[in-house]
């Protein structure tokens, strides 16, 4: 048993522990607006690019499976229509400061 007091006259009563059931989401707080529909294209030899999961940056860089250019996204990226088989969504993310 804990006691509150050095004299050990107030003894704490007992809470038990729970526990919350199922899975838990945790996400970060970010802001994000949808900016236009585009697509991945090498800028040597116009091949379509896979882009890597989740985001990149513009200054990211991509590597073309066929003539092996390396390039920046932004270089890559076409939003002329129609778009092309490799459709990506550019968004602009304002994220939390921290």
């Amino acid at each position: 048993m804990f006691h509150r007091g050095i004299d050990g006259s107030e003894p704490v009563s007992p809470e038990p522990i729970g526990r919350e059931a199922g899975p838990h989401e945790i996400r970060r707080h970010a802001l994000s607006q949808r900016l236009a529909v585009g697509t991945l294209a090498c800028p040597a030899c116009d091949a379509p690019l896979a882009p890597a999961e989740g985001t990149m940056s513009p200054s990211d860089s991509l590597d073309c499976g066929f003539c092996r250019n390396v390039a920046a996204v932004r270089d890559c990226l076409s939003l002329a229509a129609p778009s092309r088989p490799t459709r990506v969504e550019v968004r602009v993310v304002q994220r939390a400061r921290g």
